[in-house]
């Protein structure tokens, strides 16, 4: 089966980075519903160490998070069913998963936005078009045990 996503030469990709504390790959949960950037994002976090599963919409993002205990959420804001505030705000309602942390990545960056996606729930507010090294860099960030987050069942 040939993948219609677009790869990057492996001479142009960044050696990958030490594992996450522990060990153990660091779940992420990449919610897009653009299939080249969800898929790109996707296989440089898998590339670099993650494991990684996707979403297409705000409610299969809602589902994924409960069902798979993801680490951290990578979630665009402009999903269809769903959009990325509702399900940010079902995410940080729900015991299960509220302390998840939550990244808002989105192209619509106009003002106001961040703040709404930081009143929706969101941990951190990231613009697209985002390096996936950066944002794999904010990621670890946002991981590390200093957070002071402790997740709890």
């Amino acid at each position: 089966m040939k993948s219609t996503a677009r790869t990057i030469p492996a001479e142009d990709m960044p050696t990958a980075t030490e594992p996450a504390a522990g060990g153990n790959k660091k779940r992420v949960l990449v919610v897009d519903d653009f299939d080249d950037a969800r898929e790109m994002y996707a296989e440089y976090l898998e590339f670099v160490g993650f494991e990684v599963d996707t979403a297409r919409n705000g409610m299969e993002a809602v589902e994924k998070a409960s069902e798979g205990e993801p680490d951290i959420i990578l979630m665009d804001l402009s999903l269809p069913i769903m959009d990325g505030w509702e399900a940010t705000r079902r995410i940080k309602q729900d015991s299960r998963t509220r302390d998840i942390p939550v990244m808002a990545l989105t192209g619509h960056v106009l003002a106001g936005n961040a703040e709404h996606a930081m009143d929706a729930g969101a941990d951190e507010f990231v613009a697209k078009p985002c390096l996936p090294q950066d944002l794999e860099n904010k990621i670890r960030n946002m991981l590390k045990p200093s957070k002071g987050k402790v997740r709890g069942g």
